[in-house]
């Protein structure tokens, strides 16, 4: 098992930036890849960044260039530094650990909203 607690959000105006964090515990040694998704009002839930185990990362195309995913192994500490914020990122953030045996963690999320 593996538990996931998301901080950091928050409500900041356009052009500001944001640093998402996501406190794992439990059986993190299974886990192989780590990830950012959110969900607007009234939309599906999307993929935002993705950083496996061997460090290789992935974006949304509508993140890239503001966003960067990254981790602290010693704090089992997964992060999302947004800038650059616009009013279309404005979503609940989740947090998303990939284990080895296939099963999927998420966290509560947390709340980001960008005033124009």
């Amino acid at each position: 098992q593996v538990q996931l607690v998301e901080s950091g959000g928050g409500l900041v105006q356009a052009g500001g930036s944001l640093r998402l964090s996501c406190a794992a515990s439990g059986d993190f040694f299974s886990i192989y890849s780590m990830g950012w998704y959110r969900q607007a009002p009234g939309k599906q839930r999307e993929l935002v960044a993705t950083l496996s185990r061997g460090g290789s990362t992935n974006y949304a195309d509508s993140v890239k260039g503001r966003f960067t995913i990254s981790r602290d192994n010693a704090k089992n500490t997964l992060y999302l530094q947004m800038n650059s914020l616009k009013p279309e990122d404005t979503a609940v953030y989740y947090c998303n650990a990939d284990a080895r045996s296939g099963s999927k963690y998420w966290g509560r999320g947390t709340q980001v909203t960008v005033s124009s």
